[in-house]
C-alpha cells in the first residue's frame, strides 16, 4: 500500500469506528438494556482501533518524498483524537448513566 493509502486509511477508520460503535451501541441497547456491560467492552475495541489509526498516521506525518501523505496523516491524528474522545465519552457515559431506567 502507498503511503498515501495508509494515510488515508487512517483518516477513514476513526468515524467509521465511531459511527459503527455508535450504531451498534444503540441496537444493543434498545433490544436489551442489561446488556450495557458488553456495550464498555465495545467501547474498548473502538478506542484501540481509534489507537491503531494512530500508530498508522503516526509513521507517516513527517514531511517525506510524498508531502501530500504527511498531511493526511497530520489530519488523521487529530480526526482520530477526535472520535477516540467522543468513543470516551460515550463509553463513560455507560458506566454513569443505567441503561434500563425509563
Amino acid at each position: 500500500m502507498t503511503v498515501t493509502g495508509k494515510a488515508w486509511l487512517a483518516l477513514a477508520v476513526p468515524p467509521i469506528t465511531w459511527f459503527v460503535f455508535e450504531q451498534g451501541l444503540s441496537a444493543l441497547l434498545h433490544a436489551r438494556c442489561t446488556l450495557a456491560r458488553l456495550g464498555i467492552g465495545w467501547g474498548v475495541i473502538s478506542l484501540a482501533a481509534c489507537g491503531a489509526a494512530v500508530r498508522i498516521a503516526w509513521r507517516l506525518h513527517r514531511p517525506g518524498s510524498e508531502l501530500a501523505g504527511a498531511w493526511i496523516a497530520r489530519v488523521a491524528l487529530a480526526v482520530a483524537a477526535i472520535f477516540g474522545l467522543a468513543i470516551l465519552f460515550q463509553t463513560l457515559a455507560i458506566l454513569i448513566v443505567p441503561a434500563c431506567v425509563r
